[in-house]
């Protein structure tokens, strides 16, 4: 599996629209490997898989020896014999049956959090395309120039912003700074 690299990407083909939004966001929970071992770091699907296997053995297991169980004590003339097939077979098969339908329950339990898991890694994914591309479309005027490098003052303030700045995202009272701008101080943070 090859990984594409922003620079690799340059020239490579753009024919995938979601491939052209996902260069350069993060992932997210993404983890860089190998994939030489799927189960090594997922421990849903390990759970769920060692839970399905155990119920997969025990729950069969279970009717086998209650049929063994009736098979004994079926076969053989008196009681005390009959008895130790019951309790031998029986409640053991019971108790291996139950045992194997509440593994299998927990498989099932399991294979519902890794399915949750994945699809909130999914909408984390989307939620970081649409705010790269809301964040893009918002900072760009309709003729295309990127107004979050154009300086800006807050209110009657005298520094001068970024419109992009962390100490002014939250004020709506935002000026653009024309050309008589000698007076105003820059902002140590964004540095207009």
């Amino acid at each position: 599996m090859t990984t594409m690299t922003p620079q690799m990407s340059a020239g490579a083909d753009q024919s995938a629209p979601a491939q052209r939004l996902s260069i350069g966001l993060p992932r997210a929970g993404s983890r860089t490997g190998s994939g030489a071992a799927p189960l090594k770091d997922n421990h849903y699907q390990l759970l769920q898989l060692i839970l399905f296997w155990a119920g997969a053995i025990l729950l069969p297991l279970g009717l086998v020896v209650i049929v063994l169980g009736w098979y004994g004590a079926a076969h053989t003339p008196y009681q005390y014999d009959q008895l130790s097939y019951v309790v031998s077979g029986g409640l053991l098969g019971l108790g291996l049956t139950f045992t194997g339908g509440f593994l299998y329950f927990g498989a099932w339990l399991a294979r519902i959090a890794a399915d949750g898991k994945e699809s909130s890694k999914r909408l984390a994914d989307t939620l970081l395309v649409l705010a790269d591309v809301t964040s893009r479309s918002a900072h760009q005027r309709d003729d295309g120039v990127d107004v979050s490098g154009l300086p800006v003052t807050a209110g009657d303030g005298t520094t001068m912003h970024r419109r992009d700045c962390a100490l002014i995202a939250h004020r709506d009272d935002l000026h653009p700074v024309g050309e008589n701008n000698g007076h105003l101080t820059p902002c140590r943070i964004c540095r207009p």
